[in-house]
């Protein structure tokens, strides 16, 4: 089977159409012989993620969670912080949360790449190797 590489920016994108996207094409539900019990997912590659936005109060209001599993452990951080600390990490916990909770989720999640800024590394390469030629 042959998988396809898809390029995305995040570039003023709102959050959860991007991850929506994203998510379809990790299952491989935009191809025809899709079924549920199989992996036909492509890579995706997103960039800029840093530049994603949230309508609404959500850049203030919207909090994520994580627990360490001890009595108290509960931390939570706001949206606007995470994106200073973490942009990369907002978009993956949306694509995640948006993947059904089976096997194939940890296989899909493998196959996405999030990068903070505006080169591919695809592109980069080129550009590399054609500053070098000349």
């Amino acid at each position: 089977m042959e998988r396809a590489q898809h390029y995305l920016d995040a570039n003023g994108k709102t959050l959860g159409r991007l991850a929506t996207e994203a998510a379809v094409l990790l299952r491989g539900k935009n191809k025809i012989g899709f079924t549920y019990n199989q992996d036909l997912g492509d890579f995706v590659t997103i960039n800029n993620c840093e530049k994603i936005r949230v309508t609404g109060k959500k850049a203030t209001q919207k909090m994520y969670y994580r627990h360490s599993t001890y009595p108290g452990g509960l931390t939570e951080i706001r949206y606007d912080q995470m994106m200073i600390d973490h942009p990369e990490r907002i978009l993956e916990l949306a694509i995640r949360n948006m993947l059904p909770d089976n096997r194939l989720r940890s296989n899909w999640m493998e196959r996405l790449s999030v990068k903070v800024g505006p080169k591919i590394e695809k592109e980069a390469k080129s550009e590399e190797k054609k500053e070098e030629t000349k």
